[in-house]
């Protein structure tokens, strides 16, 4: 069993940045990040190969966020900039021992975290 920790969320005004972390308890393979607005369903948001040289983001938030891993210290982060009131949400951090990053955007995921909520004010 695999822990995720989030951490890094806050407030932050629109244009404003900030960057998330997750720490795994073991080794993970695709990882991942989604989030959930009030009101709407989890949503992809970025995903990450085992050795961090594929990435691909959702068309939300591509150009702004960027997504990165440390395996040496099982730690995922994402870098988010010119943050937007329409980020606003609570983001997970998710993680799968197999499978590829197509399937981690289709929520096929072993391990979730239990959120960091992010508040972008305008």
């Amino acid at each position: 069993q695999v822990q995720l920790v989030e951490s890094g969320g806050g407030l932050v005004q629109a244009g404003g940045s900030l960057r998330l972390s997750c720490v795994a308890s073991g080794r993970t393979y695709i990882m991942g990040w989604f989030r959930q607005a009030p009101g709407k369903e989890r949503e992809f948001v970025a995903a990450i190969s085992g050795g961090g040289g594929n990435t691909y983001y959702a068309d939300s938030v591509k150009g702004r966020f960027t997504i990165a891993r440390d395996n040496a210290k099982n730690t995922m982060y994402l870098q988010m900039n010119s943050l937007k009131p329409e980020d606003t949400a609570q983001y997970y951090c998710a993680a799968a021992l197999l499978g590829t990053i197509a399937t981690m955007r289709e929520g096929r995921v072993n391990y979730w975290g239990k959120g960091t909520l992010v508040t972008v004010s305008s």
